[in-house]
């Protein structure tokens, strides 16, 4: 048995050792046998999860721009999407981006769980009904559901496991019920919109340490604002009668304060009652002369401040007078104003010194110390910050300071601004560089010397000033009109590609060519100031329906070529909110059915001639872009071959004679 044993031990250690040659031809196999299994590859299930996905949605009226989803051609190629509305990163889809798309009925997420990558969801704008889809079964960083028509309540378990979810906007829809308590849970997230829907009960307890934002207003929500929340700001929770507690001003659990009782009858006599008021009177007169006292030491305050303020840099000069405008400055008309030149004296703080990002390789480079010690030129106050002209050089540049721009973050800001400085087009005042500061930021453009567009119409002019004949003003608009349709070809991902297009943010070169300015900042200024301050929430759409669309752009068109026609100042600019009855172009359609046609047009513009007929062409263009209903409005590029059909002609005859005769004829087209 011993020898056995010994025999087998032989046979063991005359056995040959496996070699790695061995090894390399058993993964081989193992591989020739995957090879076989009934997979696809990564970009055949791909391309299939999204065609059963595309099968899913209820296409509206702009079902054609899906045409595009072709199963014969791969979603990416590269960084670089061939199927419209799919984002795209190292040939693989991380995400879509189906907004204004007139989508409708449920959303079934479930043919998305095949793709692996995908990491952002955008909905925005669309009438997608029906519940909130399920969402924590995809690994997703980024939803945005807003301006929909989901509704019911939100299982309170809907983010369990969504570790990965940053940011979450399922504002204005019809969602009730509670604030699910799961996200309160989700770790990472620092942005969530849920304004303008139904939601009852108490706010959640949300701990997050990197949220930053948290839009609960308009809804019916109630009970105190938890701690955890009392920093935001108050707008936050507006429209929530029943919410109190910091950062609201009424405190919870106060009594309404009681009525004011008359005095009661004294019940003391004699000296007893002299001798009880006495305190009373000396008490008085402490706090007068204390008052007083501190009346004095807040004027001495305020004296010191401002003569520390006519020493510092003219960025503060400029931050000085973000307060001081006038009601038609605020509106957006700023233009040059006179003021005279300061020559700056640089005190920034250490910590506030950064880099000046140039977007543009054609720009005389210069840093944030030349930018402070420049000659400077106060020239307004718009409706986002302090405006002014720097002389670096022999180069007369704008700098425009934001504190409103913080809706994304610092790699996002940064993107953002390199991809408005790729923009070149004619008719667009290009971005020449920028400064990024958490607090606040810098734009930096060319400067253009003749001013803004509202400021040649609504300004006060002098003789040197030229005056903006018909060709002139013709000129303007098809120059507006088509950086607008560059911008709309150029950024097809934003719903308003400018967003604020009024006449202050035209400005108007040596040649009187407009450019456009102020364009395509929407993704990155503060929603909350957006949405009271910039031209597309002031259209018919957002008043009615809270909601901005493709659209938005041609209405704020249509105001400034109705207010080049006519010479009036758009009250729609000072106006929180679209209200018919202060439109311009409701005024206009009133003059029109009460064939006052002629009426309309500016006198200053002056004789029109031969071109009577491209004049009343243009008001019915204009016109049509301000409908309020948004299927009826005109589109885009309708909206810029009819305009480029128009001519100058000649100057030969009256404008008022010239639309008189045709005024009937044009009140029976457009009525």
């Amino acid at each position: 048995m011993v020898m056995g044993a010994h025999m087998a031990m032989a046979r063991l250690m005359r056995a040959p050792n496996p070699t790695p040659t061995f090894f390399v031809a058993l993964f081989i196999a193992v591989l020739s046998c995957m090879v076989m299994l009934p997979f696809g590859s990564p970009m055949a299930t791909t391309t299939e999860a999204l065609m059963r996905f595309k099968k899913t949605l209820q296409l509206g009226n702009e079902s054609a721009t899906l045409s595009s989803w072709d199963p014969n051609k791969d979603p990416c190629n590269g960084n670089k999407a061939n199927w419209v509305g799919v984002l795209c990163f190292n040939g693989n889809v991380r995400g879509l981006q189906l907004e204004n798309l007139g989508l409708q009925g449920k959303l079934d997420l479930e043919p998305l769980t095949q793709l692996p990558y995908l990491k952002t969801l955008s909905f925005m704008n669309n009438s997608l009904a029906g519940p909130l889809p399920k969402l924590k079964n995809l690994k997703l960083r980024s939803v945005y559901l807003s301006y929909n028509h989901f509704s019911g309540e939100i299982p309170d378990d809907a983010f369990e496991g969504m570790i990965l979810l940053r940011k979450l906007y399922l504002g204005n829809n019809q969602f009730t019920g509670k604030i699910p308590s799961s996200l309160t849970t989700v770790p990472k997230i620092f942005d969530v919109g849920l304004e303008g829907n139904k939601f009852s009960g108490q706010i959640p307890d949300f701990r997050q340490k990197g949220l930053k934002r948290l839009n609960l207003a308009n809804n019916e929500l109630e009970g105190p604002v938890p701690e955890s929340l009392s920093k935001l700001d108050p707008s936050s929770f507006s429209g929530n009668g029943k919410l109190c507690g910091p950062p609201l001003a009424g405190k919870c659990g106060d009594p309404p304060p009681p009525p004011s009782p008359s005095a009661p009858p004294s019940e003391c006599s004699g000296d007893s009652c002299g001798t009880s008021k006495k305190p009373s009177s000396g008490l008085k007169i402490a706090l007068i002369v204390v008052s007083i006292l501190l009346l004095l030491a807040l004027i001495a305050v305020i004296l010191i401040f401002l003569n520390k303020k006519r020493q510092q840099s003219e960025l503060d000069v400029a931050e000085s007078l973000d307060d001081s405008t006038s009601k038609y400055t605020a509106a957006g008309g700023s233009s040059q104003m006179d003021v005279k030149s300061v020559e700056a004296t640089p005190h920034p703080k250490k910590g506030d010194l950064g880099k000046l990002s140039f977007v543009r390789d054609d720009r005389q480079r210069f840093d944030l110390h030349d930018l402070l010690r420049a000659s400077a030129e106060i020239l307004g106050s718009g409706t986002f910050g302090a405006s002014y002209k720097a002389l670096i050089m022999t180069d007369a540049v704008v700098v425009k300071r934001y504190k409103q721009m913080n809706n994304v973050g610092r790699e996002e800001f940064h993107e953002h601004m390199r991809r408005l400085g790729r923009l070149t087009h004619p008719n667009l005042l290009p971005l020449v560089a920028y400064y990024y500061r958490r607090e606040e930021k810098l734009l930096v453009s060319d400067f253009v010397e003749n001013g803004s567009l509202a400021s040649h119409l609504h300004g006060n002019h002098n003789s040197d000033q030229p005056v903006l004949d018909w060709p002139i003003r013709l000129r303007v608009i098809k120059g507006i009109a088509r950086g607008l349709a560059y911008l709309y070809s150029a950024l097809p991902s934003l719903v308003v590609p400018h967003g604020h297009l009024k006449s202050s943010n035209v400005l108007l070169d040596e040649n009187f060519e407009p450019l456009l300015n102020d364009y395509a900042l929407l993704p990155v200024i503060n929603m909350e100031q957006a949405q009271h301050l910039m031209m597309a929430y002031k259209s018919p759409e957002y008043a009615q329906h809270r909601r901005i669309t493709k659209k938005t752009d041609v209405w704020c068109l249509g105001i400034i070529i109705l207010e080049v026609l006519t010479g009036k100042f758009p009250e729609n600019y000072l106006k929180q909110s679209f209200d018919s009855s202060a439109d311009l172009a409701s005024w206009v359609n009133g003059m029109i059915k009460e064939k006052r046609t002629s009426e309309v047009f500016d006198e200053e513009m002056g004789r029109v001639g031969s071109s009577k007929g491209e004049l009343l062409k243009l008001l019915k263009i204009g016109v049509k872009c301000c409908e309020e209903d948004v299927e009826r409005r005109l589109d885009l590029n309708e909206v810029v071959e009819k305009i480029d059909e128009l001519n100058e002609g000649e100057s030969d005859g009256d404008y008022r004679s010239s639309v008189s005769s045709e005024g009937d004829d044009y009140t029976s087209q457009v009525v």
